[in-house]
């Protein structure tokens, strides 16, 4: 039976010790989104040592679709160092990290989310924290909540854009918004109103929120 080889660049979102020497990854790729894999030696090496936050190239081998594979990884730097110093950066990257393994569907392809996630962590080093919102709201709309903020779902106003549907996704003006307020999230977007979609999201997978999402404190 023919191997399988799946061939990508992407990012090292997560490495979990397996045993003393290899580690299971999960690392999100361009072409293939989220692949999980053997990496044999991660654990023991001491030099060339894979680290969550790098981005390189990577490839996958298994002997069957259904199997773990393996993965043969080249890291080519790491986004992640810039963040180390800084607890609130390397929150928002973790809590990114926790929410695409969590929320995504393995072997799917997301090219748009993956070049943003890039930007997330060029921004982040940079010392943008805004930019982690705008990360949340385009995660969201990969996963079927586009946030539509240009106009009134009820009365087409493009103005006095008050409230948001939890149902839609999409803005209320105050005049629409007012016999509903108890059941409308407010505007502007913060990560607490991207916080409830998400939990929206996990409810209906029926899978907990990453905790490192719970965590998240970013003003």
């Amino acid at each position: 039976m023919q191997n399988m080889k799946l061939e990508s660049v992407g990012i090292l979102i997560s490495l979990r010790p397996f045993n003393e020497r290899d580690a299971v990854a999960h690392i999100f790729t361009r072409d293939y989104g989220v692949l999980v894999g053997m990496m044999r030696g991660a654990v023991a090496a001491k030099k060339n040592r894979p680290l969550v936050g790098q981005v390189g190239n990577m490839v996958w081998n298994a002997r069957l679709d259904s199997q773990l594979g393996v993965f043969h990884w080249g890291a080519e730097k790491n986004l992640a160092v810039q963040l180390m110093q800084d607890a609130r950066r390397l929150s928002a990257m973790n809590a990114a990290f926790g929410l695409i393994n969590s929320l995504l569907a393995e072997r799917e392809e997301y090219k748009l989310l993956y070049d943003e996630t890039l930007e997330l962590l060029n921004e982040l080093a940079q010392g943008n924290m805004a930019a982690y919102l705008c990360w949340e709201i385009n995660l969201l709309r990969e996963l079927g909540y586009a946030l539509d903020m240009t106009k009134c779902s009820g009365c087409g106003k493009k103005d006095n854009l008050t409230h948001l549907s939890p149902r839609t996704g999409r803005a209320v003006c105050g005049e629409c918004a007012s016999p509903y307020l108890n059941k409308l999230y407010m505007l502007p977007v913060n990560l607490s109103v991207t916080l409830r979609f998400l939990e929206s999201v996990c409810m209906q997978q029926g899978i907990e929120m990453p905790q490192m999402r719970k965590m998240l404190n970013i003003v």
